[in-house]
């Protein structure tokens, strides 16, 4: 068994007008793909879920309300272990791209970080190369479940007394 050797945060952000909101990566002579905003876990994050907010203030300068891990990718690294990937679905409260710290902005040979809205065709088609493959699978497949999960809706059934 593999032991985890990395982790990060990430948000499947969705905004008021259902979009998702993802960071457009380009590199010097590789096509464009998107990712979900986030990044590395650090030691001073009291939680996966902090890192996550702490990445998005950092990466976007969004706040976002409620959260929920919905999706885990893991795979292999260099290192003899797996890295691991927490997904969080959550709804963009409030947006300042002039927050913007990351490290990734003070070094111009990282490439471009650049937040695209993404709309969802109504088949749950996602029209990008979001990256990993399988987070885009995850958020075709079950795109009105997370719209429904970001927008705080938890109503669950309850069962009918017996006579």
């Amino acid at each position: 068994m593999s032991s985890v050797v990395k982790r990060a945060a990430r948000a499947i952000l969705i905004d008021k007008e259902q979009r998702l909101l993802l960071i457009k990566r380009t590199k010097n002579d590789q096509p464009p793909y998107w990712t979900a905003p986030g990044g590395g876990v650090e030691p001073s994050d009291a939680s996966i879920e902090q890192a996550m907010r702490r990445e998005l203030r950092e990466e976007i300068g969004a706040e976002v309300g409620a959260a929920q891990q919905v999706f885990l990718v893991s795979t292999p690294t260099g290192e003899a272990g797996v890295g691991v990937q927490h997904f969080f679905v959550c709804r963009l409260e409030h947006l300042e791209l002039d927050n913007r710290s990351g490290p990734e902005f003070a070094d111009a040979s990282r490439g471009g970080y650049d937040l695209d809205r993404i709309a969802i065709g109504t088949d749950g088609s996602i029209e990008v190369d979001l990256k990993p493959e399988s987070l885009k699978a995850f958020i075709q497949t079950n795109w009105a479940a997370l719209t429904d999960a970001a927008s705080g809706s938890t109503e669950q059934a309850t069962a009918a007394p017996t006579p």
